[in-house]
């Protein structure tokens, strides 16, 4: 997962920062500062010294400028001066200054961003016990005050009054006739197309850092799990982060004797915790032990029992109130952004650059179709039983399927025992995937591998001087596959990002139109991931990958309606209870389930969906990995073959277009889901 500067991209603070700008005491929201006739006097006076060919740009600028100006910007008077010595007329010296600031601020982004890296460093990496300074400079974030100083300093404002902001509609009607140049001018002026106060920016910052050390200490010890029997299923020392090695641990059990019986108990461990019926003296503790069925919990044989512990005490409603706290932080932000006056819409339009409506009717799209019906029929008679709700993480179409979990964790901790392993390996990585030598020497000694504290992720760099870093979970017996296969995952994510930012010919289209895309790209790694270790792929590889993608979209897909679903529900519901949002979270996971699930699966009421741990970390993040899905297949016949560095590099040195713009230069058409049910049905029809 990217996580957008930290999740990069990644988060939603990350998008806020980037496109916000900042001021201490702001006007009342839709109150104006400067009025309709001095914007005409400062628009007169201007064309009359530049003459009326200058005058659209001349009105453009200026109503730019008065719609941002505040109190504390200064009078009529000064903002009729500051338009007069500020416009900028010749094209030569606009090409300057813009040159001037793409470099300026690259500068200032990246250097911040590399300051944050270090404030976050104890709370990302394994690198020991997080101490309280820790924790507070965590929640320490200097680049909030950035844009606030570039508006004080008036830098924003001449950006403002002298290039054009533009809207998704703008792009979508006339950004296939622009220039590489227009492209960045228009990607600069996001960043100064809103306001907001920095203790606004700050909140949401301190509220995403609590709920990233909420979810990356949420570890659960299955070798304490017991069965109502007493029988304990897992192995000693297996210890998971939620949901992703729950989820990981539950798909690679396919296939084994007892499969089931885990697969039953980590669902009924899932079911205990979006209820928060976990009791909290379970949560990361290897001092007990737990029956997920019956909630009882008992101290191991030997442990040191505090006196008075309440054993049944369960969870107090934290992961809601964490996600109610993300929410708060985010809803303060909308009266500042009125072209974007919701989480949800800053989501989509602004961050995704997609609306809503369009995101929801391509991932329905594949939740409704027959080919997943047809694929679950297939899926259960590979089972040789009915389908149970665990199966949307069925692993049976990954090629890692054809090998025990046990062996790939013996090829691989004897491969990777550790990060420094790894690192080295990086160049030999890249030339197992088909880059060049020299190409695959210049993308590793950009990245950087980190021990990480929680699943693993990917942190770009900023400013194109310095390096990206890729976060992996390595044991201390060794590398495991399924780290393994979250690090080449987030090892795509890297080199996608070394490649748009180092690459790239202007820095503000460093990146891809969004997280969808740097997801696809690094789920095309990770699909490779056996090839990559040396173990041969199955001869109907094509016609698996169609399936598994198909399978994949299906389950991911409504996880990110019940997360888009909650968040309207939050803002119908602003003044909700920790209690409250649980229930509201709970009915739209079952209503998602009942209506694209239960038809397939035969079973209704189900609340799995909530599981995932994004909802409580990555606020709204979670539609990127269907669409990245999506975009992923379509990239796949393009990335196909040798000349899968070379094109691979292609499509990431487009940078930040539009989302369409990006998919018709990579593959000559829109976003769309017709090839993955095309290739699907063509799959079924052979399938066994």
């Amino acid at each position: 997962m990217r996580v957008l500067v930290f999740g990069l991209l990644l988060s939603l603070a990350g998008l806020l920062v980037a496109t916000a700008g900042i001021a201490g005491g702001p006007p009342p929201v839709g109150s104006r500062v400067i009025s309709e006739a001095a914007v005409d006097g400062a628009v007169a006076r201007l064309v009359a010294i530049h003459g009326p060919s200058q005058t659209e740009r001349i009105r453009r600028g200026v109503t730019q400028v008065a719609q941002r100006w505040w109190e504390e910007d200064g009078d009529e008077a000064a903002f009729a001066a500051f338009c007069e010595t500020s416009f900028i007329a010749e094209p030569s010296a606009l090409a300057a200054t813009f040159a001037r600031l793409e470099r300026v601020l690259e500068q200032i982004d990246g250097h911040l961003h590399e300051v944050r890296r270090e404030l976050l460093t104890p709370s990302d990496l394994d690198t020991g016990p997080v101490t309280a300074a820790d924790r507070l400079f965590a929640d320490f974030d200097l680049s909030v005050h950035t844009d606030d100083d570039l508006f004080k300093t008036k830098v924003a404002f001449l950006a403002l009054l002298n290039f054009p902001v533009h809207t998704l509609g703008d792009r979508l009607v006339q950004g296939g006739a622009w220039s590489r140049e227009t492209w960045a001018r228009s990607r600069m002026m996001d960043r100064f197309a809103e306001r907001a106060p920095a203790a606004v920016l700050q909140t949401i910052t301190e509220a995403l850092a609590r709920a990233d050390r909420y979810i990356a200490e949420y570890n659960i010890r299955l070798d304490r799990l017991v069965t109502p029997d007493g029988q304990r299923p897992f192995p000693e020392g297996l210890r998971v982060i939620s949901h992703w090695g729950l989820r990981d641990e539950l798909a690679s059990h396919y296939g084994e004797p007892d499969g089931q019986v885990k697969q039953r108990m980590i669902r009924r461990v899932m079911e205990r915790i979006v209820r928060q019926e976990i009791p909290v003296v379970v949560i990361d503790n290897p001092e007990v032990l737990w029956c997920p069925e019956t909630n009882e919990v008992r101290p191991l044989q030997g442990a040191v029992v505090p006196k008075g512990a309440m054993w049944s005490e369960r969870e107090p409603d934290r992961r809601y109130v964490v996600w109610l706290d993300n929410f708060h932080a985010a809803r303060a932000l909308d009266a500042y952004t009125p072209t974007a006056p919701s989480a949800i819409t800053r989501s989509f339009e602004t961050e995704r650059q997609i609306p809503e409506k369009e995101a929801e009717a391509l991932l329905v799209s594949v939740l409704g179709s027959q080919e997943v019906k047809d694929l679950a029929a297939l899926i259960s008679r590979r089972l040789g039983r009915p389908l149970e709700p665990f199966d949307i993480w069925y692993s049976g179409f990954k090629p890692r399927a054809a090998r025990p979990e046990a062996e790939l964790d013996r090829i691989v901790s004897a491969r990777y025992p550790t990060v420094a392993s790894f690192q080295q390996d990086l160049p030999g990585i890249l030339g197992r995937l088909g880059f060049a030598p020299d190409k695959a020497r210049w993308l590793a000694d950009r990245i950087v591998v980190d021990p990480s504290r929680g699943a693993g992720h990917a942190m770009g760099a900023v400013r194109r001087e310095d390096k990206a870093h890729l976060r992996t979970r390595i044991p201390a017996t060794g590398m495991d596959y399924k780290g393994y296969n979250i690090a080449i995952h987030e090892f795509g994510h890297d080199v996608e990002q070394t490649f748009s930012l180092g690459g790239i010919d202007h820095w503000f289209l460093n990146g891809v139109p969004n997280s969808a895309f740097t997801e696809a790209l690094a789920m095309i790694f990770q699909d490779r991931d056996l090839e990559v270790l040396g173990v041969a792929a199955p001869a109907d590889s094509r016609d698996t990958e169609a399936l598994g993608a198909l399978w994949a979209t299906y389950e991911i897909a409504g996880v990110a309606l019940v997360d888009a679903r909650a968040w309207h529900w939050l803002y119908d519901n602003p003044d909700a209870t920790p209690p409250q949002l649980r229930e509201a979270v709970l009915g739209a996971a079952r209503e998602v389930w009942n209506r694209y699930y239960a038809p397939v699966f035969g079973i209704k009421d189900i609340e799995i969906l909530a599981i995932y741990s994004h909802m409580v970390s990555y606020p709204l993040y979670l539609a990127d990995y269907p669409l990245g899905h999506i975009i992923a297949f379509q990239l796949g016949e393009k990335l196909r073959g040798p000349a899968f560095g070379v094109e691979f590099e292609r499509v990431a040195r487009q940078g930040r277009l539009t989302p369409d713009a990006w998919m018709k230069g990579a593959v000559g058409e829109p976003i769309s889901t017709r090839p993955l049910l095309a290739a699907t049905r063509h799959a079924l029809a052979v399938a066994r």
